[in-house]
């Protein structure tokens, strides 16, 4: 029985680690890669940012940006309605949306 043993041919290291290369690429193409993509997307959003700009926030928030000052935006909610929140809580996805939305009821009406 121990000569069986060593007659049998051991697996190589490069043949094992297939799998596990292309377990890798999967999960870059499908997962790593749109997000990095999605996260550049925002951040040229974000920058791009002027004052009196209608956006809507992560938590849902429509507002026209009032002023800019560094990271802090002053959002008019309403007349006589000021909110200041950060940059990085405004939404590319959501105030997209609003103007999509904002669009078709134009074209609608």
């Amino acid at each position: 029985m121990t000569l069986l043993y060593f007659l049998q041919a051991s697996p190589s290291i490069i043949g094992s680690l297939w799998p596990l290369l292309l377990m890798f690429v999967v999960i870059f193409f499908f997962f790593i890669r749109p997000q990095a993509k999605k996260q550049k997307e925002q951040a040229k959003f974000i920058e791009q940012l002027e004052k009196g700009d209608e956006v809507v926030t992560q938590s849902g928030l429509i507002g026209r940006i009032n002023k800019i000052d560094g990271g802090v935006v002053t959002l008019a909610l309403a007349e006589k309605t000021f909110v200041r929140i950060t940059k990085g809580s405004i939404s590319k996805e959501m105030t997209e949306a609003l103007e999509k939305a904002g669009a078709s009821e134009e074209s609608a009406s």
